[in-house]
């Protein structure tokens, strides 16, 4: 099949649902029926999605993956004759030994929760495919979630960085003059350009941020045990609540600010009786900004190749390290969540794809 034979271009006639569905997380938004401004772009039709995210890590009970998703469309409104507009991670899950076998049970669980449904997979290099067309392709759809938020950010601001800081990984993806400019469409390709950084505002390990602390008015060595996340540190400094700390929690216990501060005394070996409030602060503020410090010399690398770019645009249940990141590094901060919603920020490749979808069956019939 031909690439543009494979693009799915159908018009649509209701609302879209847009999904992101990941190893440890779904998102999904609907975007209501609507009518197109006059150039087809965002501003004013399409609103503020409705959205809401759901984790649920899909190694440790795959056959549910079906029903979950059916429950999330009724959650944000779901009706007959929506069409769906579909993106994903969770082909990168250990459950499957090949992304492919991972595009595959995905497209296989979409299918058989919205059987008849108008499905659009979207690619990397921008494009809906036909579930049949993914199928054959799978790379091209595969942790393509970073390309649909790019593809909106081209469209509402033209010349930016996009900045995206979920539970476990950050995208600092250029775009210049409406044409998302990615140095790499795979993840290792992205992770080799600097554009892909597996620091995320939750998941990641403290250790995997900053290999010593500060106590006691010296440096300290971190423990790698995996004692502490970086949903503890955030936790503690009050920039996380506690719903968006919505995994697993290393000791198991609530994701409450006096159990992160037990996790994080572990950091350093201690607990509560060895380590006072001002010593965590000093630790979760010296991991909070080496975090920092790491994005934003992300940024200067990307924006190296992209001197032309003066504004970040930043989003996700991270974007307050982002926007941090991005003033250090000398950017100006928008938020996606002017735009389009909190809710519809922190799941925000979901969004894009239901948006991105509307707007083009819209610019097909108009």
């Amino acid at each position: 099949m031909t690439r543009t034979a494979s693009i799915w271009r159908r018009p649509i006639t209701g609302g879209v649902v847009g999904w992101d569905i990941g190893g440890v997380n779904t998102k999904v938004a609907r975007v209501a029926e609507s009518a197109p401004s006059p150039d087809h772009r965002l501003r004013p039709p399409l609103g503020a999605p409705t959205a809401t995210i759901r984790p649920y890590e899909i190694q440790r009970d795959p056959a549910a993956l079906p029903a979950l998703l059916a429950s999330l469309a009724q959650a944000v409104g779901h009706r007959p004759g929506d069409a769906h507009a579909v993106t994903m991670t969770a082909e990168l899950s250990q459950l499957f030994r090949r992304k492919r076998d991972g595009v595959a049970f995905v497209l296989d669980a979409v299918a058989a929760a919205f059987p008849g449904d108008d499905i659009g997979i979207f690619g990397t290099r921008g494009a809906f495919l036909s579930v049949e067309a993914a199928r054959e392709d799978p790379i091209a759809v595969a942790a393509a979630n970073w390309a649909a938020t790019a593809a909106l950010v081209a469209q509402l601001v033209g010349t930016a960085l996009l900045i995206d800081i979920g539970t476990t990984t950050t995208d600092v993806i250029p775009i210049v003059d409406g044409t998302v400019c990615a140095a790499g469409l795979t993840d290792p390709d992205r992770l080799r350009s600097g554009e892909l950084l597996y620091l995320g505002a939750v998941r990641t390990p403290v250790e995997a941020i900053t290999h010593a602390v500060p106590i006691d008015g010296g440096m300290a060595g971190v423990s790698a045990e995996g004692f502490a996340l970086a949903g503890d540190v955030h936790l503690w400094r009050g920039t996380l609540p506690p719903s968006a700390y919505a995994v697993p929690t290393p000791d198991g216990r609530p994701a409450t600010r006096e159990l992160a501060g037990e996790r994080l005394a572990r950091v350093v070996c201690g607990d509560r009786e060895l380590l006072d409030t001002a010593a965590l602060d000093a630790i979760a503020n010296a991991v909070a900004d080496a975090q920092v410090a790491r994005t934003a010399a992300a940024i200067a690398r990307v924006r190296a190749r992209h001197p032309r770019i003066a504004t970040a645009v930043v989003t996700g249940i991270g974007d307050f390290i982002a926007a941090a990141a991005a003033a250090r590094a000398g950017l100006a901060v928008r938020h996606l969540a002017d735009d389009v919603g909190l809710d519809a920020s922190h799941a925000a490749p979901a969004a894009a794809v239901a948006i991105l979808r509307a707007m083009q069956s819209h610019a097909r019939v108009t």
